[in-house]
């Protein structure tokens, strides 16, 4: 469990560092940028809702089937 704990807070401090080093080398305006990163989140947040639209629905198939009298 504290292997995945500490695999997890790596990821997000590495995700916090990609992410400051893209804002500052970025060859484009802060305009530009912000909106390209503003499409991405809701790609990324429609994908997500997506992910787990689908994983819900296979759970609940997944119930159905254990529910079923044999």
């Amino acid at each position: 469990m504290r292997r995945l704990f500490n695999f997890i807070f790596g990821a997000i401090i590495g995700a916090f560092v990609g992410a400051a080093a893209a804002i500052l080398l970025a060859p484009v305006a802060g305009d530009e940028f912000r909106e390209d990163m503003r499409e991405r989140l809701t790609d990324f947040w429609d994908d997500l809702q997506d992910a787990a639209q689908d994983r819900r629905t296979e759970m609940e198939a997944q119930l159905q089937d254990l529910r079923k009298p044999e």
